[in-house]
């Protein structure tokens, strides 16, 4: 059997999604940006496709959202194009330290050309506190970039109370939900979101397009340098057939939300209820409460084994996992986000993240959980840390 549960690293494309798509490949192919019909009824579609994503997060204006490569490219639209259009106002941005790399090194790069920063930390849950939010704020302030959803650890940050307090203060408000759209509710005028990035490949829509939402009168640098596209802000030839997969995508999404919660939130606590039942110390990282987690993340450390042998191992069984944030894989350094809530680096190391999707069933994830099982059994022999003829580890 083989069994995907890497969906937070990315989903397919749905077969409707791919089917809206098509004609946008051959037949209506025309440059959104001409005159002629080929060129308009391409430039129709996009408006289609721009309404769409305003009305799944609650935007007022359809010209408030601009099309990206991607949430990494929203992300640098917004942190970068912000920072620029306001530093005669101040100089100061606060995010916190589980941010997606596609801000933190933003918010680096930006502090080596003087701006400062503020990197909040969490609780062992992920979570920020406001307390400490409200105590970072200073008159510089210019902007406060915090994610909506983990990716590694599914804790999901109090979005709405943060939006509150940044227009108290008259701040900036952006958030990441590249892991949200479809998984948890986003209203940008409940929540007070001036900026929001997202991107299709994450909700069953296709890779290399995102978009970004900026609130009508926020400021930012023009992000890419060219034509007119955009209106004015983000230069380059649009992506028709991509924009319109989104704008399906995202429909489909918010549409579908409350089955796709209920599926996948059903589905992960039985995988989890099993692992803390069936394998001996094995860790649930994050939120326990449900309201405060993404309904499709598990992320769990199975002490005194290696979180890549078992990512392998499991791998060979037919079964794909991740052993941190697809995007952070190749680094050699451990991951930020398990060091940020006080996991130990042995710990931390032993680690590896289900997430799951719209697709998997119930026997895919009893079939996983006899999976880890087995390669528990052979890994735990193998591991210099435990002694498996005693069940317990060599150091207790």
């Amino acid at each position: 059997m083989k069994v995907y549960l890497d969906y937070s690293a990315t989903t397919y494309t749905d077969k409707e999604v791919l089917k809206e798509m098509l004609p946008y490949f051959t037949e209506i192919f025309g440059n959104s940006s001409s005159q002629h019909s080929y060129g308009q009824d391409a430039n129709h579609a996009i408006d289609k496709a721009r309404h769409k994503v305003a009305v799944a997060i609650g935007a007022k204006l359809d010209n408030e959202i601009y099309f990206t490569s991607g949430g990494t490219e929203s992300d640098n639209f917004a942190v970068q194009g912000v920072a620029e259009a306001y530093k005669d106002k101040g100089n100061h941005i606060i995010t916190t330290a589980i941010e997606h790399p596609a801000v933190l090194n933003n918010v680096k790069e930006l502090e080596a050309r003087g701006f400062t920063a503020t990197y909040l930390e969490v609780d062992s849950e992920g979570i920020i506190s406001m307390e400490d939010l409200r105590a970072a704020i200073t008159d510089k302030t210019i902007l406060i970039t915090i994610m909506a959803s983990n990716n590694e650890i599914g804790s999901i940050q109090p979005i709405a109370e943060i939006g509150a307090l940044a227009k108290e203060k008259g701040i900036l408000f952006h958030t990441d939900a590249v892991q949200s759209i479809g998984t948890s509710a986003i209203n940008v005028q409940e929540m007070n979101i001036d900026l929001i990035s997202l991107s299709a490949h994450k909700f069953y829509g296709p890779k290399g397009i995102g978009a970004i939402y900026i609130r009508n009168g926020v400021k930012v640098t023009r992000h890419m340098i060219g034509g007119s596209q955009e209106r004015g802000r983000r230069a380059s030839t649009l992506n028709t057939a991509g924009i319109v997969g989104l704008g399906y995508a995202i429909e489909m999404a918010t549409e579908s939300i409350d089955i796709y919660r209920a599926h996948t939130l059903a589905l992960r606590d039985h995988l989890v209820k099993r692992i803390l039942d069936e394998v001996p110390y094995a860790i649930y990282n994050g939120p326990k409460d449900n309201t405060k987690r993404m309904p499709n993340n598990a992320s769990i450390s199975f002490q005194f084994v290696e979180g890549e042998s078992l990512l392998l191992s499991l791998d060979m069984e037919g079964i794909a996992i991740s052993s941190g944030s697809a995007c952070s894989s190749g680094s050699l350094k451990g991951s930020h986000v398990l060091e940020a809530i006080g996991l130990e680096p042995v710990t931390a190391q032993s680690t590896v993240r289900f997430s799951l999707g719209k697709s998997n069933t119930l026997e895919e994830i009893n079939y996983t959980v006899e999976a880890v099982k087995r390669v528990m059994n052979k890994l735990r022999k193998m591991s210099p840390l435990f002694n498996y003829d005693k069940g317990e580890p060599i150091y207790v």
